[in-house]
């Protein structure tokens, strides 16, 4: 499986303007159980630095943009999320981070699970151990 696996969102409108639909298990990979967002991150402040060991998300920027770095372990890269009509999947266990927010950046998250702090992997070398490299 490829680390970066991008989502696309067919925009729907007309002169008045765009709509995106986001539906769980047809633009989303997965069954929509929680949805939150990040806005108003102040400048040089990164987040994320965890992992999931259950949980999926799909991740888009509704506006502005975000730099998001993924690692699983074997490979890391980075890729920008500046587009609303764009989603990366953040797959099971697979690192990530978000930095360089733009001041007028809001990260929408859909994720496939409720909050459950257990399923949570917040130190690197812990996650490190756990995909057993």
């Amino acid at each position: 499986m490829n680390l970066v696996q991008w989502v696309n969102f067919p925009a729907l409108g007309d002169g008045r303007g765009s709509l995106v639909a986001l539906e769980g298990n047809k633009s989303i990979p997965f069954d929509i159980k929680r949805v939150y967002y990040l806005f108003g991150t102040q400048p040089g402040i990164a987040r994320g630095f965890h992992a999931h060991k259950a949980l999926k998300q799909v991740a888009v920027c509704v506006t502005g943009k975000c730099k998001m770095l993924l690692d699983n372990g074997t490979e890391k890269t980075e890729v920008w999320l500046d587009s609303p009509i764009k989603g990366v999947v953040i797959d099971s266990m697979v690192w990530h981070e978000m930095h360089d927010f733009s001041p007028d950046c809001v990260l929408l998250v859909l994720a496939s699970e409720h909050y459950d702090e257990s399923d949570y992997i917040r130190g690197y070398e812990i996650f490190i151990k756990a995909v057993g490299q």
